[in-house]
């Protein structure tokens, strides 16, 4: 015996289904966005510092769909918020929804100036209330007005290099705003007095008044230390 109206029921079932599907897809993981910042004055494609290399090697055959990768003068952290905004906004309303802020898989990084910018990055995303998983700060000097000692809250993990010699060093220690919600992955101290590194590139002046200050910034020990902490917590890489 055939009873047509469970048919039709069968029917409405799977059509109401498949709207209710449509109206409600499934969450889709962000990109991971690695954000860069560098010192001074020096400009965001400069290939001479190891903040551009690095960021040029994390994205060498990897599509942009896969990882985001840029770099910014250090006086341009606003513009670095914006375009975070931009790409988390996955439906391209505008507006980032709870589910698209909490999807955010963000690090950033950066040497001197470039540091504390990258602390300040992390506090304006904290009142956006977007997550970042990794901030690396290398021998960071903090700008006029900023505070780049304690990381905040939003911050998953954030990690420290620096050195202490010459005219121009870097914070010795950063801390926790919360320590239940960020760890301090360590405040490492580097030396050049008797492992000089190449600073090939850099102009007289930096050579003569900041050498250990750039130093750290051109040692490829350093940066093969923060590219791995990058990969592993954006893409699951060691």
């Amino acid at each position: 015996m055939h009873y047509p109206y469970l048919r039709v029921s069968s029917l409405l079932l799977v059509a109401c289904s498949g709207v209710y599907a449509a109206s409600n897809p499934a969450p889709v993981s962000a990109t991971p966005i690695v954000v860069g910042f560098l010192g001074g004055f020096v400009g965001h494609q400069n290939a001479v510092h190891y903040e551009v290399q690095i960021a040029q090697h994390l994205s060498s055959g990897i599509s942009p769909a896969a990882l985001r990768v840029l770099t910014f003068e250090n006086r341009h952290g606003e513009q670095a918020r914006q375009q975070i905004l931009r790409l988390l906004d996955a439906n391209g309303d505008g507006n980032l929804s709870t589910e698209e802020k909490s999807n955010a898989r963000i690090a950033i990084y950066g040497h001197s100036w470039g540091a504390s910018e990258t602390v300040t990055l992390a506090r304006e995303l904290a009142r956006d209330q977007i997550p970042v998983l990794l901030t690396v700060q290398v021998d960071s000097v903090r700008k006029p007005g900023q505070n780049d000692t304690w990381i905040p809250e939003n911050v998953q993990q954030a990690v420290n290099f620096f050195q202490q010699d010459g005219l121009l060093h870097g914070r010795s220690e950063i801390r926790a705003a919360d320590t239940s919600r960020t760890e301090i992955l360590g405040n490492f101290k580097e030396g050049y007095k008797s492992n000089p590194v190449s600073l090939k590139g850099y102009p007289w002046y930096a050579r003569l008044f900041m050498k250990p200050h750039i130093e750290i910034e051109s040692d490829p020990a350093v940066w093969q230390r923060v590219e791995a902490l990058i990969r592993s917590k954006l893409l699951g890489a060691n």
